[in-house]
């Protein structure tokens, strides 16, 4: 446990880094605990890896002013728990579940748990994100999502990506997109 936290600690540190994150922006994680732990994606969730992986997602968000999104597991169609807050000012709609180790994720079940006020949304255009265990966030991001490159590419035994959004270039040859 103690490698994840230093594991976990460098990729925050790396993101923040990297300027992927803008105050008021949403960030999506998507995480496999079963995969941190080094076994098959959705079999060994873990509650204790959870709590790691939002402890330091809460750190990154105190110090960035973000919004956070969890997405949950293929069970719940990859529906994402954010704070009631985040939906109003997103205007995201509600649906009706409440995520579970066995359906939604340890991550997102643990989310669910330990937010101020959380709701589950069915989907959302997250501005950046991080996939940790391969769970496939891309759906989650606005367009056009860009690979950010981390130092760091394992969280326990999970493969990590990052990723970051930019408007998309419009226009062709000839039009201009800034200095």
């Amino acid at each position: 446990m103690d490698n994840i936290k230093k594991e976990l600690q460098i990729v925050m540190l790396e993101i923040e880094n990297k300027n992927m994150l803008k105050n008021g922006s949403i960030f999506v994680t998507g995480c496999s605990t079963s995969e941190v732990a080094g076994e098959h994606i959705g079999t060994a969730g873990s509650e204790d890896i959870a709590a790691q992986i939002f402890s330091s997602l809460m750190g990154l968000k105190l110090r960035t002013g973000i919004h956070l999104a969890f997405q949950c597991c293929e069970h719940l169609n990859r529906a994402l728990v954010v704070e009631r807050e985040t939906a109003e000012e997103y205007r995201l709609e509600e649906v009706s579940v409440i995520p579970i180790p066995k359906a939604g994720g340890a991550m997102a079940s643990y989310a669910y748990k330990h937010m101020e006020n959380p709701v589950v949304v069915e989907q959302i255009q997250a501005h950046a994100g991080i996939d940790i265990g391969e769970t496939m966030i891309g759906m989650h991001l606005k367009h056009v999502a860009v690979p950010v490159r981390l130092d760091q590419r394992y969280i326990g035994k999970a493969r990590i990506n990052a990723a970051k959004t930019r408007p998309k270039l419009i226009g062709g040859e000839r039009a201009f997109y800034g200095v």
